[in-house]
């Protein structure tokens, strides 16, 4: 009830204002209608019903969880086990399928809670690359003034081997000639590890593509990315993450929470050119996981790597195979 009149205040403000909402309050209606479609999901689960999660993993091999359907997660599960691994867990595996700590468990399962420590740690590494990038977005769309507009755009994911990651935008136009400097990146530095130090959670979302777009109304280049990764699932949905007030697609599982990641940087920020929307900068930073520190001088290293600019490589156009040629007339 809450969130809807939120969001019908947010409509009000927004249509009979003469001049756009500033980032600020397109922040507000966008956790807004974020908090209105988590709680429609959350009620269509009104009765408590059991299931049971069968837990995977060294010395948990025939646990079994009696949890709420639609309600528990795997941070649920967690907290049943031990302190170590709430602490330590970043993604699961239900089912065999990657699965966010923060999204809710709809049926009986087997489950693996993932860390950064675990033998092969390839999905949780990608997921805090991934993450790490929407840290990066998060600190770029709240750096500026708030008469200053960042559109951040569908940026390229990278693997952890390319060094850093990064996050494409476009900054207000009265920005093209700004030119940013290292007590630039300092700053925004100081403003991601703010985030990580509060750490927060970041809230998984699965949605149809009319609540995306409902979600991002103010944005102008959102339309044709949620398209795209709604094509992209066999669900036709896509999924939103929410971390404090921000709200973000993503094309992947993050981990559970900024309090993950540690000795975060920004280290380099610079122009791509001209695009539909404006003059596009690219931001890349570097992090590594709380749980994996590294010695200064191998942290100086991967730094100066993490400064240059990454090499994205276009995804190639698959081009369908052409129809077998007809048969031979009869003779």
């Amino acid at each position: 009830m809450a969130a809807g009149t939120s969001c019908r205040h947010f409509q009000r403000r927004f249509a009979s204002a003469a001049l756009p909402p500033s980032p600020a309050e397109v922040r507000q209606q966008r956790s807004a209608v974020f908090s209105r479609e988590q709680a429609r999901q959350r009620a269509l689960y009104p009765r408590i019903e059991k299931i049971e999660v069968s837990m995977e993993g060294p010395g948990l091999d025939g646990s079994l969880l009696v949890m709420n359907k639609g309600t528990s997660t795997p941070l649920s599960c967690a907290r049943h086990l031990t302190e170590h691994h709430v602490k330590n867990s970043a993604l699961a595996l239900v089912d065999g399928e990657p699965w966010p700590l923060h999204k809710a468990l709809t049926h009986s399962c087997s489950l693996r809670l993932l860390t950064f420590r675990d033998g092969d740690p390839t999905l949780v590494n990608q997921a805090f690359w991934r993450s790490g990038a929407a840290l990066l977005g998060q600190v770029l769309e709240t750096a500026f003034k708030d008469e200053y507009l960042v559109e951040l755009l569908d940026s390229p994911e990278l693997p952890v081997t390319s060094g850093a990651f990064c996050c494409d935008a476009v900054l207000d136009p009265q920005l093209d000639s700004w030119t940013p400097s290292e007590e630039s990146l300092r700053s925004l530095t100081r403003a991601a590890n703010q985030l990580i130090h509060q750490d927060l959670p970041w809230e998984p979302l699965e949605v149809s593509p009319s609540v995306a777009l409902e979600v991002f109304s103010h944005s102008r280049s959102k339309k044709e990315e949620v398209e795209h990764k709604a094509s992209q699932n066999s669900r036709g949905t896509v999924t939103l993450y929410r971390c404090g007030d921000h709200v973000l697609l993503s094309g992947g599982p993050l981990v559970a929470r900024t309090g993950l990641c540690s000795q975060y940087e920004v280290t380099a920020l610079y122009e791509v050119g001209r695009g539909t929307w404006g003059l596009q900068r690219r931001a890349q930073g570097l992090s590594l996981p709380q749980q994996l520190q590294a010695h200064h001088t191998v942290w100086r290293k991967l730094r100066e790597r993490a400064q240059k600019p990454v090499k994205v490589t276009e995804p190639e156009e698959v081009t369908p195979p052409s129809p077998p040629p007809p048969p031979p007339p009869n003779q």
